[in-house]
């Protein structure tokens, strides 16, 4: 006992303060792709490659561009591979949630700020983002100091985290669950499958995105998102980023 007392004391705080100080991500990690203009040709391929058609390509006398739908891309880099150009480089941006259009931010959100329950929905998800979400209450992120926690039932819930594309077998239980959590509530959909469908898609056995199941509030993209990702769609869920 006084052998772990004494490598606790060596340890020190491991806590981070994100997101006071916004982390840069580790040499080698893959984010949203970044398009360089000036060494472009259109050429396509990468709008090919793309696996969930995330990337449009337009080529036209009055304009050209390249677009990528953070909310479908999952970070695969073949689009950076297959560029003969050197136009794409993989970026490192992470922290890409984003509020709903429809969502209508006063007084819905002025119920939360800083005392906000979760309760976590798989609605057919892989388990990548389910193992990100693990880390939220672990010391290193510890959300609780944030104002956040999660809970086992909906009905002690004020948000939502759903993952995954929602499985035909699982929209009654989305529809539940929702129902079962009070007003007024927030739902957040956590990764790229549940923000477009992902790499799914939309089919006979997916709906291709919780928010064709139920109302989104706030969409956090990645494959899977980063903590420091879910605790910024967290923050600005609630109002405070």
């Amino acid at each position: 006992m006084l052998r772990i007392f004494s490598k606790s004391l060596k340890t020190g705080i491991v806590t981070t303060d994100y997101p006071k100080n916004p982390t840069v991500p580790a040499s080698g990690f893959q984010g949203l792709p970044e398009w360089q203009e000036q060494s472009c040709d259109l050429c396509g391929q990468c709008s090919d490659v793309c696996p969930t058609k995330a990337i449009k390509l337009r080529n036209s006398k009055s304009e050209s561009f390249w677009t990528v739908d953070p909310k479908k891309c999952i970070f695969c880099g073949y689009c950076v591979d297959v560029c003969k150009q050197h136009s794409l480089v993989q970026g490192v941006e992470y922290e890409l949630a984003e509020l709903a259009e429809s969502v209508v931010r006063a007084p819905h959100v002025q119920a939360f700020k800083h005392s906000v329950h979760i309760r976590h929905l798989d609605s057919g998800s892989c388990n990548a983002c389910d193992w990100e979400m693990t880390t939220l209450t672990g010391p290193v992120y510890d959300i609780q100091r944030l104002g956040f926690d999660f809970v086992a039932s909906p009905r002690h819930a004020d948000l939502l985290m759903v993952t995954g594309p929602v499985t035909r077998n699982l929209e009654i239980a989305v529809h539940k669950t929702f129902a079962a959590t009070p007003a007024p509530k927030l739902v957040l959909a956590v990764g790229t499958c549940a923000c477009s469908g992902g790499i799914c898609g939309k089919s006979y056995a997916s709906s291709g995105g919780v928010n064709n199941i139920i109302p989104v509030d706030v969409f956090i993209p990645g494959c899977p998102p980063r903590p420091q990702a879910l605790i910024q769609g967290l923050l600005k869920a609630v109002g405070r980023a």
